[in-house]
Formats: C-alpha cells, structure tokens, sequence
C-alpha cells in the first residue's frame, strides 16, 4: 500500500492473546481463515525470526500435512502480504518473516506483556511491590480471553497451553502482591474462581488459603486445605506439597507471622493507631481471702507468656463470687497483657444468653476493627478475632457464661494471649481449660468480709452474732455483702439484731445451700431491708425488658421527678441490688432482675400498678420518640394521627442529639414495645414502632425491630385491633422491603391497605399505597406502581402530609425513568425536593436527591446524577441510615461504570456491599454482586467478575427472582470473554 508523498506510515499491531488479529493503526487489517491466522501467529511468536517451509508446514499441519501443503503455504503468505504490506512480510532463504515497517517495530501484545513481566521483576527486586503489582496488572490485562483463540494445528495447541501457563504465573506473582499489600479481601473472590478452574494448582490453593485466613475467615481456610488434600489423594494419589501443609498448622496455630500486613504498609496509605482497651469492671475495695485461688489462676495467667494461650474457667454457684474474684485476678495481671483487657457479662445465667456473634462484633470493635470491617456470621468474626489478637498480649474476661459451646467462639487462640471464664456451669467440656471450681468461703473469710464491710469493732463485739450472720447467709460472698452492706447503712441496727432476722426459718431457709434458691435468699434478706420507697423502685424497674435503662426512662417508669428517683436508684446501687453501666444508666444483674419481677407479683399493690408503670414508660418513649420523629421529619403527619402519650418526654434542642437518644436507647425503645402487646398499651407500642422506623434501616438493630414488630402484629390480631394491624403491617412492610423480601412485603402492604380502610385510619391505607407503589417498582409491574403512587398521592395530599407526598413524587418519579419518561422523571423528582426544602426535611431531601440522581443519570446527564447522589450519600451517612447509603454508593458505581470508570465503580459496589451487610437481605446483595461482577469484568478481572457472578445466581435462584436468567447469560463464556 502507497501512502503517497508526506503521509505518516501507521504501526501494525497484532493480538494473540486472545483472537489473532491486526491492525494498521486503528484500522482493522483481515486476517484471513483459521490456516492463515496459524500462519501469521507462528510467525508474530518468532520475535522477527525467520521460519523455514517445512517448519511453518509443520505448524500448521503436524505429521498429516496435505498433499498440496507447500501450495496451500504459499497462498496463505500472499495473502497475508497483501493485508500487510510486502515490506512486512518477507521471503528469506526459502522461508517467511515479519519485519518492521518504515522503521516502525511490530506491535505485539505478547511482546508489550513480556516488557511488563520483566519491569515488575526489576520493580520488586527494588522494594516498589506497589510499582510491580501495577506492572504485572498491566501485563494481565492485556489478555483477552482464550490466546491464539480459533487458530488450529498444533503449534498454535503448545503455544497456548505455554501461554495459559504464563498468564496463570503472572496472575500467581500478582496476587502474591496483592495479599502483600493488603488486598486480601479483594483477593477471595478471585482465587476462588481461579481454583475452581485449575483445581491441582496447590500454589494457587496456598495463596486462597492465606486470604481467607487474612480475611478473618479462618474455617474457610482450613476447608480449602481439607478439600485440596482430599483431591489430590483421589485424582493423583499424592499428599499436599510441603509448603501447603506447612500452611495448614500455621493457620491451626495462628502464626503471627501470617497476619495481614499493617494498614502502613496496605493500600489505604493511613497508619491504623493500636487500640489498648481497658474494659475490666472496677474491682472492690474489699476483697477479701480466696488466697489459694487468687495465687492458682494467677499462676495460670502467668503462663501466658508468649509461647501458650492461658484459658481458665472458674465454676459455681451463682453468688458464690466468681465474677468478683475474676476481676480482681485479672486486674492484678494486667503488666502481663499490655496490649488491653476485654470484658463481657455473657448472661448466661438468664433466659437470653449474650449471642458470640455479636459479643465478638462488641470486641472486635474495642479493639480498633471499623464497623465496615467486620463480617457476618459466627465463624468469620471468630477468626476475625483471633488474626486481631495474633502477636498481641491480651486478657479475656468472659464473665457469667452459660456453657463451653458460648465460649468457644470468643476465645483468643493466639499465643500469649489468655482468657478467664466464669460460669455457673463446670466446663469440663471446654478443652485446654484450666479448672476451678469455687466453693462458699470458710467462715473465718466471710467473717473478714463482713467486718470490712460493717466496721470491725462492731463485729469484735459481738462476735458470735456476727457468725451466726454469715453461717445464715451459707457463707455466700454476694449474700454476705448484700447482709454487710444493709447492717452498715443502718447505724442505729446491732449485729445482733440482723442475726435476729435471720434466725426465722422462713428467710434462712435450708435451700440457701443448693444451687440458685441461695442466692434468692440472700437476696430476699437485702430486700427485706430496704425502705419501703427504695422497695417499690426495685420492684419497677425489674419489671422493664432491655439490656439497661436510662435515669430518665427511671423516672418516667416510677412517676418521680428525676432527681428523686436518682436518690433511690443510686441507694440501690450502694446495696448492691442494681448496678450502674455507665454514667446515668443502670442495669440488674440477671437474676436480680428476676427476683424483683417475683417480688413485684407479690408485692405490689395495688397489682395493677405493674401495669401502670409499665405504661408510663412506654409514654416516655412514646412522647420521645414523636418529638425526635418530628425533628427528623419535619411536614410528616403520623404523630398528628398517633395514639397521644399521657408524658411529655425528652426535649432535644435539634435533631442531632435527638438522633443520638435514639441509637443509644434502640434496645430499650425495642424491648419495651414488644413488651407492650395488652390491649391498652397496643396502639401506642405499634405507634412507637413507627417513629422509630430509623432503627429498621440502621442494620444494628434491624433484627430486633423485626422480631419486635411479628410480636405486635400477633398481638393485635388476637385483640382484633383493625387499626393497630394495619400500622404494624406498614412496619413489616418496611422491614421486608429493606431485606428484599418484596413478595411478603406486599402482603403485608396488602393488608395493611385493607384494615386501613376498615378501621379509616388514613394513615395506614396512604402509607400502604405508597409501599406497594414501591414494591410494584422494584418487581417492574410499572401499570401497578403508578396506579399505587397515584392513589398515594392524592391520600397524602388529603391529608395535608407534605413529606409523605414529596416521597410518592419521588417514587412515581422511579415509574417515569424505568417506562422511559425521563423529561417528566427529572420533574417529579424535582417536585419532590422542592417540597422536602419547603418543610426543612433534611433527611428526606437525601431520599428526593437520590430519585433525581437516577433520573439524571437514565437521561445519560451523569455529572449532574454524580453530585445530586453524593450529596445524598453525606446525608444518610450524617444521619446513621446505613440502607440507604450502601443504595446510594450502588447507584454511585452504576454512574462511574456509564462514564467509562469501572475502577472507580468497584470500588462504589464494594462500599456498596461493606454498607448492606447486616441490612438489605440478600436480594440487594446479588443486585449489588452482579453490578460489581460487570465493574471487575471490565478491567480485567474476570476470575473475581465470574465469582461475583456466580454468587449472586445462587442467591437468585434461592429467591427465585427474574434476574436469574440475566446473572447466567453474564457467565456464559461468550460474554465473558
């Protein structure tokens, strides 16, 4: 070809690692058939050098050439000198070569990844690993599917097997990098795929095993080391080489040396500060005897130093002081652990034992683990754990435990780490533990402890009265205080006089040496000597569910001024009947509370003042509640059409302090409204569901509000309450929508939208339109949803509820992108945002820029989607709504991968997925899998693209949902390649 005078020749570029094909600049060159590409591909693999007849005839056709082979090769050659050009394909010595043209060399794919390989060789032998990951990427990514794909004979057979041979070693090195530098995380979904495709591959076993391991999930590991071992046995007859069972007992012994590197030397470029907590209770002032134990657990701890893990476990019965002597052990080791001491009350003594998945989710935050980092489920956070603590000194202290199997979980496993256990239970079960089995103490330590406690001059003098105490109290360390401490606040009482009260068989029972009725007992001798004031509180406030209560909540509950009820709860505090968990905050031991709860059954009167006081609570967050709800969303009409609370409640001077009271009292709100199922507290229980609806799209407490609200829902169906039905159905709707559950969501909107109309509640039915407007969105039944969002609309407008109507413009806005109004979609949105502004909802105006970001970005104005969505992502990340951010940062990734961004996209579908772990259910997790499937796909990584793939077909064939035949058409091998 003539360029003609003054043109600029154009470089000839070639691809053979993937289709062979050629180009003269940008301009596609043909090729030719499958016997001509052979052709040019054994010669473009030659690095320029010439390639005799008979060699390229054997490359093409092996041992069974054709009759006319040397005829066949010739018309080929010219062929491909005519695409070419005759000065790049020259006839040398009765052979064929491709030659530079003008000067210019050929443009090979191999030839470019070759130079990258070599320069991250150079890179990491210089210490850049960062530099050489980035080289060998560039390399990987120049792959595009199968190499030398269609190109028969068998040259082009060896060439690429060598070449998936190189691409595998290159991938190899690669990840090595990445785990080197923190990504191993990332790194999962890849390897798994990469391992299902190339299953004997040990080295590629070897670097899943170190990721999951890296990544907190341990078990994952040792099964990837189970199966591989198992697979070679079968196909091959052999064990696991060296190296991979080297790695299996360092991951069995937590090797220090295999932690994830620190996040200095990681990806995110920020040093992670080491995190030292201090969690142990105080210690008492007057611990007294226990020589014998204190100098055998502290030699045990002692043993933790460096080379072993120290596990203790302290048994007996409740009372006995365990927890006392445990802390006090613990306080006394703390040199040996200076990298912190855990602490947690396991409940195990009471009906709802403390769950290890959300204990270990407590400590691996204590312990500096972003909320975003840690995963779901048991058994990853458990490893979680234990990679954390590798290679630090700190001491457990699991308090209270109900059995081994609660343990297990939290135990730190690493060496020169300890932990101490106490339990009602002897755990002869829990391997490696070193036992002790706490009795009551001998009467000469309980006599000390009593005089510490009363005075020791007045127990000098009456010395065989105070005996006769503590042999009354069965020699029990909690009941002996709890005795002491009375007699103490009683100036005016001699010992004698306690002892008195104790020689009545009816309060010294014989059960006080047996098991849990002891401890009753000696509770029931500090109960007896409280105030008649100080005994009502301690009835009430055992009567209120949830894990503490606030001092205000107090109040409310005993219909006291707050300062009263200060006085009275902090006595009980002194008398060692109530404990207080923070600042303004108290809590009952677990069987303390359950002693209260029988004292209140029997004692109170009249009984229905149980009841009332159980109802004034549930005023007080009631009337909380509304005015945080109003705060937050301002123009929204449902505490205008809830039940009225007979308190007026907290007032907050702006929303951030109310939202703070919110997720600070989410267990108690939670609790005390499925506590609240009787006919007279119903209404209002089901209504402070509703304004607290935050904590269902929060992920913390998403469970809790669920199981709170099938409680209600129960309820009122047995008291045939239309109204309160209907408005519980709204709250499940909205807990099923947020987990993906869009079937059972719109049967409850359904029915939600029915007894609305029964009972005219217009809250329900407009709420219920809006819902199932929602749903019939998401499930693109589009005639449906605008019918829905239309009747909302006009209910909402009727009832002059401006919030909840620019919410149903924003939704039928999602109707107009989705059926191709996008004129109209921009507007709706814009409406919506307008009225949002008007009423000063802050919040709500995320959830209207998130429907115009949409809008936006489906009329292809993808700059305008990106602001109006990352201003909404500040909103909802400001105001907790975790839901609602992992939406935004999806819709986020959909943007950056329209604008040719797919980095910037998985990385937006990741925080997507990091967002929605404990919120949004599975089906917006595939959603999500899938987006992130298409980003990773795009540049290049399609090992982790086919996993992500693969797990969001699994979930959607569990589901059922239509977008399963999309996922699979995404993992046929033509649309991946």
């Amino acid at each position: 070809m003539d360029d003609g005078p003054g043109q600029v020749r154009e470089r000839l570029r070639f691809t053979v690692l993937g289709p062979v094909r050629a180009w003269r600049g940008e301009t596609p060159l043909a090729a030719g058939s499958p016997q001509q590409r052979a052709l040019l591909a054994a010669l473009l693999l030659r690095g320029g050098r010439t390639a005799t007849a008979a060699e390229l005839v054997d490359a093409l056709w092996g041992d069974e050439p054709p009759h006319a082979a040397l005829a066949a090769l010739r018309t080929y050659a010219s062929r491909l000198r005519k695409a070419l050009g005759a000065d790049a394909l020259v006839s040398e010595s009765g052979g064929y070569a491709l030659r530079p043209v003008d000067g210019l060399p050929l443009d090979l794919d191999h030839d470019a990844a070759e130079q990258y390989a070599a320069e991250a060789e150079k890179a990491k032998a210089a210490g850049d690993r960062g530099r050489a990951r980035e080289l060998l990427d560039a390399a990987l990514h120049l792959w595009d599917g199968e190499p030398l794909a269609g190109v028969p004979g068998p040259y082009a057979e060896n060439q690429r097997t060598r070449l998936h041979e190189w691409r595998l070693s290159l991938t190899e090195h690669r990840l090595d990098l990445d785990l080197e530098a923190g990504y191993h995380a990332e790194a999962v979904s890849e390897l798994t795929a990469l391992t299902a495709a190339h299953p004997l591959r040990e080295r590629l076993r070897e670097l899943l095993m170190l990721a999951l391991y890296r990544s907190g999930r341990q078990a994952e590991a040792l099964a990837v080391y189970a199966d591989t071992r198992k697979l070679l046995s079968d196909e091959l007859g052999v064990d696991p080489r060296a190296s991979l069972s080297d790695l299996h007992q360092r991951i069995l012994q937590a090797d220090t040396d295999l932690d994830a590197p620190s996040a200095a030397d990681g990806h995110d470029g920020h040093e992670t500060a080491v995190v030292r907590p201090r969690q142990l209770p105080a210690t008492v002032s007057d611990f007294t005897g226990r020589t014998a134990f204190v100098k055998e657990l502290s030699d045990q701890l002692a043993t933790a130093d460096g080379s072993v893990m120290a596990v203790s476990a302290v048994a007996g019965i409740g009372g006995v002081g365990k927890t006392t002597l445990a802390v006090h052990v613990a306080h006394a080791a703390r040199e040996h652990f200076p990298d912190g001491q855990l602490y947690v009350d396991l409940q195990g003594a009471g009906h709802t034992p403390a769950e290890p998945e959300a204990v270990l989710g407590a400590f691996l935050r204590a312990l500096g683990t972003a909320d975003s980092a840690i995963p779901d489920g048991l058994e990853e956070r458990s490893a979680l754990f234990r990679s954390t603590l590798a290679g630090r000194r700190v001491l457990t202290l699991l308090d209270n435990a109900r059995d081994a199997a609660q343990v297990r979980p939290l135990l730190p496993g690493t060496a020169g780490c300890a932990a101490l256990i106490t339990s009602r239970a002897r755990m002869i079960d829990l391997a490696g533990a070193h036992l002790v089995d706490l009795d009551v103490m001998s009467p000469e330590e309980a006599l000390r402890l009593f005089a510490r406690i009363v005075g020791e001059e007045r127990v000098t003098s009456e010395r065989q009265a105070a005996m006769a105490v503590v042999g009354a109290c069965g020699f029990l360390p909690l009941a002996i205080r709890i005795a002491a401490s009375r007699l103490a606040s009683r100036r005016t009482w001699t010992v004698s006089t306690l002892a008195s009260k104790l020689a009545d068989e009816r309060r010294r029972l014989d059960e006080l040496r047996a098991g849990d009725l002891a401890v009753k007992a000696t509770f029931e001798l500090g109960y007896k000597q409280l105030e008649p004031a100080q005994a009502r509180v301690f009835r009430l406030l055992g009567l209120a569910d949830g894990p503490d209560i606030s001092l205000a909540a107090s109040a409310a509950l005993l219909d006291m001024d707050v300062d009263d009820a200060e006085e009275l709860v902090e006595s009980l505090v002194d008398a060692s009947l109530l404990e207080s968990a923070a600042p303004g905050r108290y809590r009952f031991h677990d069987l303390v509370r359950l002693y209260a709860r029988a004292c209140a059954e029997r004692d109170e009167q009249p009984p229905a003042e149980r009841d009332t006081a159980l109802s004034r609570l549930l005023d007080f967050y009631l009337a909380t509640a509304a005015r945080m709800y109003a705060l937050e969303r301002p123009g929204d009409r449902l505490v205008d059409h809830m039940e009225p609370p007979h308190s007026t409640g907290l007032v907050f001077a702006d929303r951030a302090p109310a939202l703070s009271w919110l997720f600070s009292e989410a267990g108690c709100i939670l609790a005390c409204a499925q506590q609240s199922t009787g006919p007279a507290s119903l209404r209002r229980a089901v209504d402070l569901l509703l304004l607290t609806r935050d904590l269902a799209e929060s992920g913390a407490d998403a469970l809790q509000y669920e199981q709170a609200s099938v409680a209600l829902l129960s309820a009122a169906r047995e008291a045939q309450d239309q109204r309160a039905e209907a408005r519980i159905h709204t709250a499940l709707t909205n807990v099923h929508t947020l987990s993906g559950r869009f079937d059972q969501a719109d049967e409850h909107a359904k029915s939600a939208m029915l007894l609305g109309l029964a009972s005219e509640d217009p809250f329900s039915s407009s709420y219920a339109a809006n819902d199932r407007g929602i749903i019939a969105v998401i499930q693109q039944r589009y005639d449906d949803a605008e019918a829905y969002l239309t009747q909302a609309l006009s209910a909402f407008r009727d009832d002059y509820n401006q919030q909840s109507e620019a919410s149903a413009l924003c939704n039928l806005s999602r109707v107009h992108v989705d059926t191709g109004r996008l004129h109209s979609a921009v507007q709706l949105a814009e409406e919506g945002i307008a009225i949002y502004r008007r009423v000063g909802a802050r919040r709500r105006l995320a959830n209207g820029m998130y429907a115009l970001g949409q809008a936006l970005a489906r009329a292809n104005r993808l700059d305008e989607a990106k602001e109006q969505l990352a201003k909404a992502l500040g909103i909802f990340q400001d105001s907790r709504q975790r839901f609602w951010a992992g939406m935004t940062h999806f819709r986020l990734a959909e943007i950056s991968l329209a604008n040719g961004h797919p980095t910037e996209a998985a990385a937006s579908a990741e925080q997507a997925l990091t967002a929605l772990r404990s919120v949004g259910g599975e089906w917006w997790r595939a959603h999500i899998l899938t987006l992130l499937g298409r980003t990773l796909n795009e540049i290049g990584h399609i090992g982790r693209a086919r996993a992500c793939w693969q797990d969001a077909l699994v979930i959607y064939e569990r589901l059922g949902a239509p977008a399963t035949d999309e996922v699979r058409a995404l993992l046929s091998p033509a649309k991946v390649a």
